[in-house]
């Protein structure tokens, strides 16, 4: 199976690359590329990973040519792929909306100031980071041994379920993962 990650370069979202270091044959893209070359990589891989900071509008593009790398216009190209991973801030919101297949999340908290504004005030960045580096290596660890999607989902939620019993920033995004 051919992937296609797209993981816009940016600091805050890097604890984030355990989920597809283990990947094989994989095209990694950060930065750069032209709305028609994703379009072009979309089609000629088997699945399409999008992760980093979005809103329900699509992920945002920190280093392309537009403010939105995935949006409403890649819709098309992303809906003849059924096993495609979306982890951004409401990407539940995009992927719902716009009927497409594939492990999701809701608003995920990675960061202090979201766990904040999620109301989980004076939550440390101790807690942020065990939630964050947990979830990304067991999804890796998902990816690696080529399992499905969806039992690749199923063990994502009994496995960091089982971190969101200790960990408030675990359980507040454990109930925010969904497949379609």
């Amino acid at each position: 199976m051919k992937t296609l990650i797209i993981h816009p370069s940016d600091t805050s979202t890097a604890f984030l690359k355990p989920i597809y270091e283990g990947i094989e044959n994989k095209t990694v893209i950060t930065h750069g590329k032209k709305r028609s070359e994703i379009i072009e990589l979309i089609e000629s891989h088997d699945r399409v990973m999008m992760m980093g900071h979005g809103s329900p509008s699509g992920l945002f593009g920190i280093g392309f040519e537009r403010i939105f790398v995935i949006d409403n216009g890649l819709v098309e190209y992303l809906n003849q792929k059924e096993n495609n991973v979306f982890i951004w801030c409401n990407a539940d919101r995009f992927v719902e909306r716009n009927k497409l297949k594939g492990f999701y999340s809701g608003m995920f908290i990675s960061e202090v100031g979201e766990a904040y504004y999620c109301g989980l005030p004076k939550t440390p960045q101790s807690v942020v980071d065990e939630s964050n580096n947990e979830f990304a290596r067991m999804l890796g660890e998902c990816f690696t041994d080529k399992k499905q999607l969806n039992e690749s989902y199923d063990i994502i939620k009994n496995s960091y379920g089982e971190l969101a019993k200790n960990n408030i920033v675990a359980k507040y995004n454990y109930e925010r993962l969904y497949i379609a």
